[in-house]
């Protein structure tokens, strides 16, 4: 059944955990035939020098696929580094917060991970709220009503908010202010134009490998304005200088990223990854759009998110035993980590570029076998 993998048992399991997410079997399989052996060198890859010629090679084809599969500039640099997007929720307004004299940058909140970042950047320098911050995250204001500031150092915004499900479906101008984007549960996902940015950066877990590295694709120009008290470990004009070699890098980590990379473009490129994912959300958004109420999505339509789809069952006051009742079931038939956030609770379904429209659209069915079975609970309570 494509991809979905067996667990030993009578059933099989599909997981659509929002992160660390599911790996392609494929890649998965390559790793475990490779765990004791990399290529004959008779050591693991994990028991590799990061600076041995054989990790190098592997460091290097990384960052060669991954140039391709995105269309890198010549003038980007890539980086492998560490601490997740967390860290760079510090490391940005470190390394950028001084490009202009003002020390200002713009910030846009339009879910959970742009809010944790815009209050971090407080820290280091002004941060002008582009929209003043929403009680709840459930729309992207039109560009109208956005108060920008021409002398920012940077615009930052969070293409993909994977808690609340509110995501980017164009690139903001910002009038030449370089764009800093938070794309850590939507790259590899759509066709980009790398050049439109100034920075990007993405925690592997979600679409590029296991959690443990943080790529950060860098215009060459804003390298090098890192605030003094930048610690050494977030400064880019350091770790470019040592081809994120500075210390020692996961290396594991960044070894199954060049296996993703690979398995991405054997199955068909980012192109074949956009249109899985408008063929996998399509088939959740139409269920939900026609369960007459069963199943509803708190979002606008225009900032549905393909990879994360916050969902909540049943009317107000039902929600609490319907979605009891299907994170049970989900879970004992074999639909994997489909519970919501903690903050915002309900259902979240993520459908990231390992999870297959096979997959999908058991999930559907078993979506639609459920509201069969428990639409009288909805009136019920």
């Amino acid at each position: 059944m494509g991809d979905i993998r067996s667990n030993g048992k009578a059933k099989f399991v599909i997981n659509f955990s929002a992160g660390p997410a599911k790996l392609p079997a494929a890649v998965l399989a390559h790793a475990q035939k490779e765990m004791l052996d990399h290529k004959d060198s008779g050591v693991s890859v994990m028991e590799l020098s990061h600076r041995s010629s054989e990790f190098i090679k592997i460091l290097h084809a990384a960052e060669e696929k991954l140039r391709h599969l995105l269309t890198i500039p010549d003038n980007y640099k890539v980086l492998f580094l560490q601490g997740g997007g967390t860290g760079q929720f510090s490391a940005v307004p470190l390394n950028l917060m001084q490009l202009k004299p003002g020390h200002s940058a713009d910030y846009i909140i339009t879910g959970s991970w742009s809010a944790k970042a815009a209050q971090e950047a407080e820290k280091y320098g002004t941060v002008n709220l582009v929209i003043p911050k929403p009680k709840k995250y459930t729309s992207i204001p039109d560009r109208s009503t956005w108060t920008l500031n021409p002398d920012a150092s940077y615009f930052y915004y969070c293409a993909n908010e994977t808690i609340d499900g509110v995501e980017f479906q164009y690139i903001p101008e910002t009038n030449g202010v370089p764009i800093v984007c938070d794309m850590s549960s939507n790259i590899l996902t759509r066709h980009l134009d790398i050049s439109k940015f100034g920075l990007i950066f993405a925690g592997a877990q979600k679409n590029i490998g296991p959690a443990g590295v943080t790529l950060v694709i860098i215009r060459e120009d804003l390298i090098g304005f890192a605030m003094k008290v930048c610690p050494v470990i977030f400064d880019y004009k350091v770790q470019a200088g040592n081809n994120s070699l500075y210390n020692t890098p996961p290396t594991y980590g960044i070894y199954m990223m060049g296996l993703v990379f690979d398995w991405i473009e054997e199955v068909g490129g980012v192109h074949k990854m956009e249109e899985n994912a408008i063929k996998k959300s399509g088939l959740v958004y139409d269920l939900i759009d026609h369960s007459e109420g069963f199943y509803n999505c708190p979002l606008d339509l225009d900032c549905r998110s393909r990879m994360n789809i916050p969902i909540r069952i049943g009317f107000h006051g039902a929600h609490d035993v319907l979605e009891k009742k299907f994170s049970d079931e989900s879970t004992s038939n074999g639909y994997l980590q489909l519970k919501g956030h903690r903050s915002v609770g309900g259902i979240r379904v993520s459908l990231y570029n390992a999870v297959t429209v096979e997959e999908t659209e058991h999930l559907v069915e078993f979506m639609k076998g459920f509201m069969s079975r428990n639409r009288q609970l909805m009136v019920s309570h």
